[in-house]
């Protein structure tokens, strides 16, 4: 198992090697593009091009300018935003991580409560009314753009109701988890269910799918054969077994979501996280900021990939002597 985690975190690794290689090459060294100009934005002086040219040696081989990124980046942390003068990029986005991580915990355990627990009600109860009645909640869950749901969200407590009904709802933003507890889960409390709202459906119709499917098998034969409960056979044998595909989904689902990915739902109801630092950056065409945002979430998509494959081997011993 441990030579099984040492292959796979080399080859993290190596793939962060190559994303950082291929986010340079398409931002700054671009044919017929002044690499300059890109980093310092679109209103910059030819005083201030100068001086970006000189820090990161943008007139030296495309080896030594790839480095010396890297280096501003990672290792002396000073990668400055030419757009907004004296912003750096790893502050800005090491202060909106942990509105991104509190937006992402919460709507996952919503998520895959939900999303779980209807796919087994729905399998357990196949072919009788409750299953299209869970698969048509879990359909328009999937249909409903987050965008439109959140702004619906927002108007409706936000709106006219929100010194009725929903005066216990704050006016938005966020507050620290280490600040107040209470007030952090409610001023996130619909977000996490406006996020959790799509991928709740399609884990429950997978895992639906995979349940149905894995009744079905020798092995469930042999234990109905036995004589164990019905019960058991659904819940000891076949969840763990269909969990596999859940475990896949969701290690790769929670790295692009902390990536980044939550930007409609964090704009929508104004939380400052990765999204929508991002969001902003290529408003301003900030490519600083997009670049250490996008190597930000590539380190989370990676790190999520890695961890999938390890928990896999982990329930399925098999995959260590094929890997």
């Amino acid at each position: 198992m441990l030579r099984f985690i040492a292959k796979r975190l080399a080859s993290a690794i190596l793939v962060m090697f190559t994303i950082s290689v291929l986010v340079f090459l398409i931002f700054f060294a671009t044919p017929g593009v002044n690499p300059a100009s890109r980093i310092a934005g679109r209103t910059a002086s030819p005083a201030v091009l100068r001086q970006v040219s000189k820090e990161f040696g943008l007139n030296r081989p495309l080896p030594i300018r790839y480095g010396l990124m890297m280096y501003h980046l990672f290792i002396k942390q000073d990668l400055t935003s030419y757009v907004n003068i004296g912003d750096r990029i790893i502050p800005q986005i090491t202060a909106a991580a942990p509105i991104t991580l509190s937006l992402i915990f919460g709507a996952v355990v919503i998520w895959l409560l939900v999303g779980i627990s209807g796919g087994v009600i729905a399998a357990k109860n196949k072919g009788k009314f409750v299953d299209p009645l869970v698969m048509f909640f879990g359909i328009a869950a999937i249909s409903i753009p987050v965008y439109w749901l959140g702004e619906m969200v927002s108007l409706v407590t936000q709106g006219g109701l929100h010194n009725s009904i929903f005066a216990w709802v704050p006016n938005g933003g966020y507050v620290s988890l280490t600040q107040n507890p209470w007030q952090w889960a409610l001023h996130l409390f619909f977000p996490w269910l406006t996020l959790a709202s799509l991928y709740a459906g399609i884990y429950a119709r997978v895992l639906r799918g995979e349940l149905i499917n894995n009744m079905n098998e020798d092995y469930i034969r042999t234990a109905r054969a036995k004589g164990l409960s019905e019960r058991r056979i659904l819940y000891r044998h076949a969840l763990r077994c269909s969990l596999i595909s859940i475990v896949s989904l969701f290690g790769l689902d929670v790295g692009v979501l902390v990536g980044g990915a939550a930007l409609l739902t964090e704009v929508v109801f104004g939380l400052q996280g990765v999204g929508w630092l991002t969001y902003q950056g290529l408003q301003n065409l900030d490519l600083p900021l997009i670049m250490g945002c996008v190597m930000y979430g590539a380190f989370f998509v990676v790190l999520a990939s890695a961890a999938v494959d390890v928990i896999y081997a982990y329930i399925d011993p098999r995959i260590r002597v094929v890997a």
